[in-house]
């Protein structure tokens, strides 16, 4: 995607912004503030999910929500689900369904905000190395050609792979005299993503309409389906690279002054791009695999956390995990209940709200910069 090849110097803070986000804020207000939103959020994400979890044709009142949990626990308090399937529908169907959406859209906030903060530049989201297109080849080749060589995670599993093997070769391509350069990343990114796009245009070419409507519904990305052994199959990649970005942290807090600064400071600049590119790829991967592609959740919560509670990446990926977490939770709300016996495709509805704020963004980068370069 071509967000991230606009130029540095067209979304640069200027001071007026960097004193309304907090950035020329003591550091104690910084922290605070932070705390607070993310706090915040965190209610927000908890009640969402227990309006979630009852949400649907089977109705189940929050007391009844959290009185089955406390029962899972070992707790004796508050009611179970008075409907006989009330508890079935619960632990069988929307509890995977919802851990599912807080694992992909955390690891899309944080993928989004590390993206980001490596390429100096707000605009920037992970699908310019590749990893959903690459996805989506693996998962398309699959329904096309009807493999089912590992069951039902044929198509998690091929999409995983095809989606790491993407950004190995866009990575290597990149790659000259032992350095990465940022534009010549996002360029092979972009070629990379127009082959990507041709087969699986090809693919749905080749296919029947069953096969057409599965890509088609793929692509746009959904959690219908999510059981516990998917979530299992996730949960540990996602919550490692979710701990050990936060690890970098930093790291990309001093690559923000620039790379020859931040050599300066003793920052590995290309081991950090090597690292973050790669569990970028991972967190996006393990995602794209099991709920399709997701658009604009990368680029979108990123840039709201970062202007609601500054640029600290220490605060800024915890706070996109949870924010991409709350967002792709209120996305698969309104997906299951928007329309009586449908289920709506999530990737639909978060391009509905991020299209137009990318919209903006580039509109507010244009006025900061005089005008277009």
């Amino acid at each position: 995607m071509s967000t991230a090849a606009a130029p540095r110097s067209i979304d640069r803070p200027s001071t007026r912004d960097r004193v309304a986000t907090g950035d020329l804020a003591p550091a104690p207000a910084r922290t605070a503030r932070a705390t607070a939103v993310i706090a915040a959020l965190l209610v927000a994400l908890v009640v969402t999910l227990l309006v979630s979890a009852g949400a649907g044709q089977l109705h189940v009142p929050p007391d009844e929500v959290i009185g089955s949990v406390l029962h899972r626990l070992g707790l004796n308090a508050g009611d179970l689900p008075s409907h006989p399937n009330g508890e079935a529908a619960l632990w069988n169907i929307r509890f995977p369904r919802l851990m599912m959406g807080l694992l992909v859209g955390a690891g899309l906030g944080v993928a989004g905000a590390v993206m980001q903060g490596i390429f100096g530049n707000p605009l920037a989201e992970p699908g310019v190395i590749g990893v959903s297109a690459g996805a989506g080849v693996g998962a398309c080749a699959v329904i096309v050609f009807g493999w089912a060589f590992l069951g039902p995670m044929t198509i998690p599993a091929a999409a995983f792979v095809t989606a790491l093997v993407t950004t190995v070769i866009v990575y290597g391509l990149a790659r000259r005299g032992g350095r990465t350069e940022v534009v010549t990343l996002v360029l092979m990114g972009i070629a990379v993503n127009a082959v990507a796009s041709a087969l699986i245009a090809y693919f749905v070419f080749l296919g029947d309409t069953a096969a057409r409507e599965q890509i088609v519904f793929w692509q746009l990305g959904s959690l219908n389906g999510s059981r516990w052994v998917q979530v299992q199959a996730v949960a540990p990649l996602m919550l490692v690279a979710l701990v050990a970005a936060w690890t970098l942290a930093g790291r990309l807090d001093l690559l923000a002054l620039g790379e020859r600064a931040a050599r300066h400071l003793g920052v590995h600049v290309e081991r950090l791009r090597l690292t973050a590119i790669v569990l970028t790829t991972l967190m996006v991967a393990a995602g794209v695999a099991f709920a399709g592609i997701i658009a604009f959740v990368g680029l979108v919560v990123p840039h709201l956390i970062r202007m609601a509670i500054g640029p600290s990446h220490r605060s800024l990926l915890p706070g996109s995990a949870v924010g991409g977490a709350l967002v792709l939770s209120l996305a698969d709300l309104v997906a299951r209940t928007a329309v009586d016996y449908a289920d709506l495709p999530i990737g639909m509805l978060t391009a509905l709200v991020g299209g137009p704020f990318f919209f903006w963004l580039l509109m507010r980068a244009r006025a900061r910069a005089g005008g277009w370069a």
